[in-house]
């Protein structure tokens, strides 16, 4: 069984038992959190479409830890004008655990 969920403008297929590293929420450390904007579900009954959600289905996740990515550096030039500039950037995430599915 798996779901297809939107959250932080993303779209992720999901089963039960999978960790997701999502954009941050505001949930903290070992809270539960369901995400009620689900797709898709497809069990042994086949696969179920919303248009575009489906109402009343939910998943539920444990929030395990937040944490940032890795670094991306920005660098800015241009030429024959003196001009460079040099930035970084972390997006910060939170991992989740998926502990069920409810269609």
């Amino acid at each position: 069984m798996y779901a297809i969920i939107e959250t932080g403008g993303k779209q992720y297929k999901v089963q039960e038992g999978d960790v997701l590293f999502i954009e941050k929420l505001t949930a903290n450390d070992g809270e539960s959190v369901t995400f009620d904007r689900v797709l898709a579900v497809s069990n042994d009954q086949g696969l179920t479409a919303g248009t575009p959600l489906i109402s009343g289905a939910t998943v539920t996740a444990k929030v395990e830890k937040h944490g940032k990515g890795q670094k991306v550096i920005v660098y800015k030039y241009k030429p024959k004008k003196n001009y460079h500039v040099k930035q970084g950037h972390r997006q910060p995430y939170t991992k989740v655990t998926i502990e069920t599915i409810k269609a």
